[in-house]
């Protein structure tokens, strides 16, 4: 039996502790957890008792090499906030660990050097939890190019949309801070540059962007007729009639993991989305070249009226079209299994020279379209063959999230970025 310890007890850790607390426990054993905050870790032992399981001892981030040595795990589970993965990665791995983490892997390309600098002088493995490889309407998708039912691929349109309940999020929490999470195009469009790289088994080589805070943030208020800028829902008469609000009082989660937990570091989990100090985008535009010529548009707009994507490849023999409309959430504000679940997926091939079809697929239980219990299976089960190659090591970690950081360099200095300007490429190709 493989002995887990977790670092970062927020929103995210949840599906890790109620999975190896429940279902895999057999096969999983946690045996600390670690965090900054001991509210949160209190909190996590609560919810790995109330998934079946004994709780585990806690300790502060600085004790991170005394929790190692103490409680010798095999694996680290790192859910921290996204700029300090890096950290924990390469601290875990050169105290003689591997390491599970959630996306992305880190922020920029410093970090990601780094990571593989770890990796390389110690032989530890780092995989990264896309889930989303995992969903079945995603791997379907994968296994419909693979048999080139469109012929060779030509262009791909993504477009992904984040309504005013989830989009809105980001821009309450860490995330507002472009030095914390590398802005959206690294933090959430890793899922989806990750889906490119696996559907076309390609990687990009030139990318173009454009980007702006457009809807948010205090300046946009101003537009919008908002004069009235609290700082945060709690204690705060002006958030009652505030749709953008989040009251954490009323979400026993979302209080017992930062409410009940501020005294100790004061984090405001609850920040006005049109208030000051937000430096991330909330409106994205990328064009992506890949080696093997396929041209993408991708965008990405944060507050819309429905959750979900549209993404259509054009190929040599024809059209392959996927719409899916998702559950919105908000994280840590509810059951997991909500989190990203299907409302509707419909996947269309129309052939060059023959009527349209509509493609069966299998529809999976859980969060993520089915794609988490998928991803927990193969985390924690038995391992078994998978043709579409689902697990997702630190090479596809570190190019998922290149693609979001040449757009972030091509925002910044209005040009193109070709990937040859990266030194982890050349690395990775080794």
């Amino acid at each position: 039996m493989k002995k887990y310890a977790l670092v970062g007890t927020g929103g995210r850790a949840g599906l890790y502790i109620s999975a190896i607390g429940g279902k895999w426990r057999d096969n999983a054993q946690l045996v600390a957890f670690c965090d900054t905050n001991q509210t949160r870790m209190d909190y996590a032992n609560q919810r790995l008792q109330e998934a079946g399981a004994e709780p585990v001892p806690t300790w502060k981030a600085p004790q991170f090499e005394e929790m190692i040595r103490t409680t010798r795990p095999d694996i680290i589970i790192v859910t921290t906030m996204d700029r300090t993965h890096d950290d924990y990665i390469v601290r875990g791995l050169r105290a003689g660990c591997d390491i599970i983490t959630e996306k992305p892997m880190t922020i920029d390309e410093q970090r990601a050097l780094h990571i593989l600098d770890a990796i390389e002088e110690t032989g530890h493995t780092v995989r990264v939890a896309f889930n989303y490889r995992y969903a079945p309407h995603h791997s379907k998708i994968r296994e419909l190019l693979m048999e080139d039912v469109i012929g060779q691929i030509h262009s791909v349109h993504f477009e992904w949309l984040l309504n005013t309940e989830h989009g809105a999020d980001y821009f309450r929490r860490w995330h507002r801070e472009k030095r914390n999470s590398g802005g959206l195009l690294v933090h959430k469009s890793t899922h989806h540059f990750d889906l490119m790289n696996f559907w076309l088994n390609s990687y990009p080589e030139r990318v173009y962007a454009e980007g702006g805070l457009r809807f948010y943030g205090k300046e946009n208020a101003e537009k919008r007729g908002i004069t009235d800028f609290y700082p945060r829902t709690h204690g705060y008469r002006q958030a009652q009639n505030d749709p953008f609000a989040l009251n954490m009082e009323d979400n026993a989660q979302l209080k017992a993991l930062y409410l009940d937990a501020e005294h100790e570091d004061g984090y405001f989990r609850d920040q006005n989305v049109f208030s000051d100090g937000i430096t991330i985008e909330d409106t994205l535009s990328v064009l992506v070249k890949y080696q093997n010529q396929v041209q993408l548009t991708y965008s990405l707009n944060a507050y819309l009226p429905w959750e979900g994507l549209n993404v259509v490849f054009n190929g040599s023999e024809g059209r392959l079209e996927m719409k899916i409309v998702e559950k919105s959430y908000v994280n840590a504000g509810g059951k997991r299994e909500n989190e990203g679940s299907l409302e509707h997926c419909d996947i269309t091939v129309f052939p060059m020279f023959a009527a349209p079809w509509k493609v069966e697929f299998t529809s999976g239980e859980g969060g993520h379209g089915g794609g988490d219990n998928a991803m927990l299976a193969d985390l924690f089960g038995e391992p078994e063959h998978d043709p579409l190659k689902r697990a997702a090591d630190h090479q596809a970690g570190a190019m998922s999230i290149l693609t979001g950081i040449a757009s972030n360099i091509s925002i910044q200095q209005q040009r193109p970025v070709n990937f040859r300007e990266f030194t982890l490429v050349a690395r990775l190709k080794k």
